[in-house]
């Protein structure tokens, strides 16, 4: 098993694996959701925004020879004072990788600013939202670049190497507002694209990560009910889901540090009409050790 945790087809020269078995970890992650609506309304412009609770967890993570399972607990939802969920699924892989969120969130606070009411403090609970969030890349250059070099460090990145990435995005959302006026949006929409990535070796034993993968929605299914009434959207180009992602890793001997950051945006419609915009950010710092 050893031997073939070692054998790849990656240069030897730019990437290289962990000479130990074991890997353990241990992580603080945060994320951030947030929405935002621009349009208009009975020919007058409005504008909304509304922001998700934090949600933070810490982790702990064991992997053996590439294999990895980990556990993650909510402080503040054990103690009775977060009700949102959040389940969170990724692979990095040097050739192939995703990313993959679902969230049901109502925690949300937030503002309405429109016509001749200026602006409104939106209670919590005006909004309920379910949503997923998935992307995939394949990376071009996967012999000289790693990604989990980066994210899962499952490999060590010897010499800065750079590659064009091939992507795919799906989104899919249900968004309900309560109150005066009550509104239901759906969207389902799906992008391909390409982007580049990029890990910068400075010196020994540092890694500096960032990489952004925009697509342009091919697909779009949109739909927005207030009161009952349908409100028509349309398809504007361009449509785009990008996924951005940096990090920062330094390495002690077997001890590693670090910082990564994964960035989610969507923009849909336009403020003609009615323009939507979706960001969900996911922040980790972590510290491991190699056995």
């Amino acid at each position: 098993m050893m031997a073939r945790y070692h054998r790849g087809s990656f240069d030897t020269a730019y990437i290289t694996r962990p000479k130990t078995r074991w890997t353990l970890t241990g992580r603080i992650n945060v994320s951030e959701t947030q929405l935002e609506l621009k349009g208009m309304e009975e020919n007058t412009p409005f504008h909304s925004e509304m922001t998700a609770d934090y949600k933070s967890t810490v982790s702990f993570g064991v992997n053996y020879l590439g294999l990895a399972v980990s556990l993650s607990l909510n402080p503040a939802k054990l103690l009775g004072r977060y009700d949102d969920y959040e389940l969170k699924l990724n692979s990095y892989g040097n050739k192939w990788g995703f990313d993959f969120v679902y969230q049901d969130a109502d925690n949300f606070n937030g503002w309405y600013e429109g016509g001749t009411t200026g602006r409104i403090e939106l209670p919590e609970e005006t909004l309920k939202m379910k949503s997923i969030n998935l992307n995939a890349y394949y990376v071009v250059n996967h012999r000289r670049f790693s990604y989990p070099a980066a994210f899962s460090q499952s490999y060590i990145q010897l010499r800065s190497a750079g590659s064009l990435l091939i992507g795919a995005s799906g989104q899919w959302q249900w968004a309900k507002t309560n109150g005066n006026l009550e509104s239901v949006l759906k969207m389902t929409n799906i992008g391909i694209g390409a982007g580049y990535a990029y890990n910068w070796v400075p010196a020994r034993n540092w890694l500096l990560h960032i990489s952004a993968l925009p697509t342009f929605i091919v697909y779009s299914d949109t739909s927005l009910r207030v009161d009952g009434d349908r409100v028509a959207l349309h398809y504007h180009f361009p449509e785009v889901i990008i996924t951005a992602r940096g990090a920062i890793v330094r390495q002690f001997g077997n001890m590693f540090v670090g910082t990564t950051t994964v960035f989610n945006f969507s923009n849909i419609g336009n403020h003609d009409n009615l323009a939507v915009f979706n960001s969900h950010m996911h922040s980790r710092l972590f510290v491991g050790f190699r056995l």
